[in-house]
């Protein structure tokens, strides 16, 4: 099992007085402010009602995935206190204290269920989910994700199993969950309705409420959403939960999603949109892609096998792959993500895709690869590494672990965490004992930031470029040898390196012979 889980460090605060009696009056929303740069503890006013949860952006924007929470079980009755600290206009010495975190307050089942896609950056469709609540006014922490399984004798286990990594993930982090959220979201199947999949459902979810409250962690709530609506596993009363269902409120309109669009924060769509990007390719395409894998791996075997054969692939397939990202560069597309991935597609031909994948099984090819991971290279590699691991067809659907990997790691680089769990989770379900995919899987589990890595392979690079600087003309014994020969093969025409953190590759590679650019063996950009 290997669930999509998100560190608990840099969540937010949020309160919660979840009574199931009725609604109380509670205060109006506080309009967004400006964020603190560093990483304060929030507090806001205690606003009781039924069902009701605060919730705030972190503090730190590089977490896209985390707004606010609900909080106390149900039953709890001891007022929370407003913390001094961030609320404060100025420094005991007189300097101005930095600007509270902006504050959402969510009342409703109906907003928890809205919150979900923020909370994890996509819409979780086909999945369980597991959101930990901290402290006493309910901060989000820790989450866990896993497919349902189709198999109901599995329920069992996999609930104890996603409770105890929740839980144990906190206990880790000396921040023991105080209440779980627990989401079960999945469209229905031909001739079901939503409420059938509430139905056929609630067995998983009291399996999993019994499985948090063994290990004396309670479930604030438990919802199905299912077909455009939402169902309250924990809420008995039928007037605001009732056995129809609610309608989710419409997209963009919510409370949760103004203060989303404020911090910056983007639902990139739902899991299967997500993963469809980097799935290979079916039909007639893919069949055409395997011939010519094949015809590749056959004329590999030979170069190899040649004196620094191994050195000399490296260095042809690091150049291909510069050219390739320059060639990306140089053509934007735009549209739809399906329009944008057919038009990458088009950019490269099968031959180019068949070296470029078989080149990158090598480790420290694909260690040099991973230098395009930051600045004006960053899109342009990640639409690379997307392209070829949809070239992966047939029987080299393995071989999509390293540009999956690859592609991940860009993505967490620049700081988009959801798009990098699901590109290393479908690289480990691929191979599972993919070292540096699961690396950077638990790196970004763990809350740990990047830049170390980055600044590692920034240097090695520059070692790399000025060995090739510094290294001695090749020995000949023809006069005739000119300068121009003796210099470096790393060496770009205006003096720039041409490995990865060069952002341009050499340039014949992106032209037809005559000046033109190569749109790619299909030619139609309109398909992929």
């Amino acid at each position: 099992m290997n669930p999509h889980s998100e560190p608990s460090k840099r969540s937010t605060d949020s309160n919660s007085a979840a009574t199931p009696s009725a609604p109380t009056p509670s205060t109006p929303p506080r309009p967004p402010e400006p964020p603190a740069p560093a990483d304060p503890r929030s507090a806001s006013d205690p606003t009781p009602s039924a069902h009701s949860a605060d919730s705030s952006r972190p503090a730190d924007s590089a977490n896209t995935t985390t707004p606010a929470t609900p909080t106390r079980p149900a039953g709890s009755s001891t007022p929370s206190t407003r913390s001094g600290s961030t609320h404060s206009s100025a420094t005991s010495d007189g300097v101005p204290a930095p600007p509270a975190e902006a504050q959402v307050t969510l009342r409703s089942p109906a907003e928890l269920a809205d919150a979900l896609p923020y909370l994890m950056g996509f819409y979780p469709d086909d999945s369980i989910v597991l959101i930990a609540l901290h402290g006493d006014r309910g901060r989000f922490g820790g989450r866990v994700r896993l497919g349902i399984p189709t198999d109901t004798a599995q329920w069992p286990d996999v609930a104890d199993q996603l409770a105890d990594c929740l839980i144990s993930a906190g206990q880790e982090r000396d921040a023991r969950p105080e209440a779980i959220l627990v989401y079960l979201c999945q469209e229905p199947a031909e001739g079901e309705s939503g409420k059938d999949v509430k139905d056929r459902l609630r067995p998983l979810a009291q399996r999993l409420r019994t499985a948090c409250g063994a290990l004396d962690v309670p479930v604030l709530e438990a919802l199905c959403l299912s077909n455009g609506r939402f169902w309250s596993y924990c809420c008995p009363d039928f007037r605001c939960c009732p056995a129809e269902g609610m309608q989710m409120v419409m997209p963009g309109t919510s409370v949760m999603a103004a203060a989303a669009a404020y911090a910056g924060m983007q639902v990139r769509g739902s899991l299967k949109e997500m993963e469809a990007r980097l799935m290979p390719r079916t039909g007639r395409r893919a069949a055409e892609q395997e011939k010519v894998l094949d015809a590749a791996a056959g004329a590999l075997v030979p170069r190899m096998l040649e004196r620094d054969g191994a050195a000399t692939v490296r260095r042809d397939t690091l150049d291909l792959a510069g050219a390739m990202i320059h060639r990306f560069r140089q053509d934007t597309p735009s549209g739809s993500n399906r329009a944008r991935d057919a038009c990458d597609d088009a950019l490269i031909t099968d031959a180019e895709a068949a070296d470029l994948i078989l080149g990158l099984q090598d480790r420290v090819t694909r260690d040099r690869a991973a230098e395009w991971m930051d600045g004006s290279v960053a899109a342009p590699a990640l639409r690379l590494w997307r392209a070829l691991a949809r070239r992966c067809a047939g029987g080299y659907a393995e071989h999509a672990a390293a540009p999956l990997t690859l592609a991940g790691w860009v993505c967490w680089s620049t700081e988009d965490g959801p798009s990098a769990r699901i590109a290393l989770n479908c690289a480990l379900s691929l191979d599972p004992d993919y070292t540096f995919a699961q690396l950077l899987h638990r790196a970004i589990n763990e809350g740990l930031d990047p830049e170390p890595l980055r600044r590692c392979l920034r240097e090695q690079n520059d070692a790399v470029t000025s060995a090739a600087e510094d290294a001695p003309a090749p020995a000949t014994d023809s006069p005739s040898t000119t300068k121009e020969t003796r210099r470096p093969t790393r060496r770009g025409p205006a003096g720039r390196p041409r490995g990865p953190r060069g952002g341009t590759g050499p340039g014949t590679r992106s032209t037809d012979g005559r000046g033109r650019r190569r749109a790619g063996r299909d030619g139609d950009r309109s398909r992929r």
